[in-house]
């Protein structure tokens, strides 16, 4: 059986007395790729943000592989194995992308084949490597996401979390982008749950699926399966699909 990367369990969660999260639980395999859609405001962020303990956890088990993170202060997380790509982006406006890359270095929890390097994420972000010397400030908003991904990496995480990357990015982008992540999906040893509001480039970059609404999983299965049924993929997420 497939070790878990990451396992939720019965979370309730939320900001301060306000639950956003109810009765949440799923989990992640081993090196297995997972896309989380539904529409907006019904918790995907906030289930990013309590994974890495931003939240107030009120109830229930967040597991990362064998390690209970449930009160871990976030940084412990990190070094637990988890890697956060915010919605923001959060990039150093001051540094360098080198210097970027280079502050978020860490040696990781072992648990992933791959080790990342600057160079390994140059050569994932071609982009990325014209621009070293550029400061964050710098960098357009499809680099800025490019390195927000890239200094992610650079913790050698176990899971990575990614909180809608595509958002705002002109459709050159978004298509670049979406090639990045297919190839970063073959990562051994990386678990990824992408939450993303293009349906269409969620459910081509992972086989499972995860719908949300109003703080629930509502639907856990086949990427294809969902994409190719038009009427339940606009009543669980609203005509267009994002």
């Amino acid at each position: 059986m497939t070790e878990r990367a990451l396992a939720l369990e019965g979370v309730v969660a939320g900001y301060g007395d306000t639950v956003v999260l109810e009765d949440l639980g799923f989990a992640l395999g081993e090196g297995e790729s997972v896309s989380l859609i539904g529409r907006n405001g019904v918790g995907k962020s906030t289930l990013l943000a309590t994974i890495m303990g931003h939240t107030v956890l009120h109830r229930g088990s967040i597991r990362g592989g064998r390690i209970e993170l449930s009160r871990l202060a976030p940084h412990r997380r990190a070094r637990a194995g988890l890697g956060y790509v915010p919605q923001e982006r959060e990039v150093f406006a001051s540094l360098t992308v080198l210097e970027n890359l280079a502050v978020a270095a860490k040696p990781g929890t072992g648990r992933g084949a791959r080790r990342w390097s600057a160079a390994g994420v140059f050569e994932l972000f071609p982009q990325l490597a014209e621009r070293r010397v550029n400061r964050g400030n710098q960098l357009s908003g499809g680099e800025q996401q490019m390195l927000s991904i890239g200094r992610a990496l650079m913790g050698n995480p176990a899971v990575l979390l990614m909180d809608e990357p595509t958002e705002g990015l002109a459709p050159v982008i978004v298509e670049q982008l979406a090639r990045a992540l297919k190839r970063l999906r073959e990562a051994a040893g990386l678990a990824i749950l992408l939450v993303e509001q293009n349906a269409r480039v969620a459910l081509e970059f992972s086989s499972r699926a995860l719908v949300m609404s109003r703080g629930r999983i509502v639907y856990d299965g086949s990427s294809a399966a969902l994409a190719g049924d038009r009427a339940q993929l606009d009543a669980l997420i609203g005509v267009g699909g994002g």
